[in-house]
């Protein structure tokens, strides 16, 4: 809850439908995105258990509350604005 309301939103549920040895998948608001461990490599050595557990707040930001990796929409639907690979 954020002053009162609450910012997870039912309608924009994130889901991890596949992890591979190159990064994984999230299905959010029927649009899949991969995330590359090159791109994003804080993941790389987390657990299936805490890579699936993912949520989303109601803009439709990604949450990973158990590795503390948080990932705004927008840098999945437009990479080419965000140049900068995350470490």
């Amino acid at each position: 809850m954020q002053n009162g309301k609450n910012i997870f939103n039912k309608n924009n549920q994130a889901e991890v439908v596949n992890i591979s040895p190159f990064g994984i998948w999230v299905l959010i608001n029927g649009n899949e995105f991969f995330i590359n461990y090159n791109d994003y490599p804080f993941f790389k050595n987390a657990t299936v258990k805490q890579i699936a557990l993912v949520t989303s707040d109601i803009q439709g930001n990604i949450h990973w509350p158990e590795l503390d990796i948080d990932i705004e929409l927008s840098a999945l639907e437009h990479p080419e604005d965000y140049s900068l690979v995350y470490h």
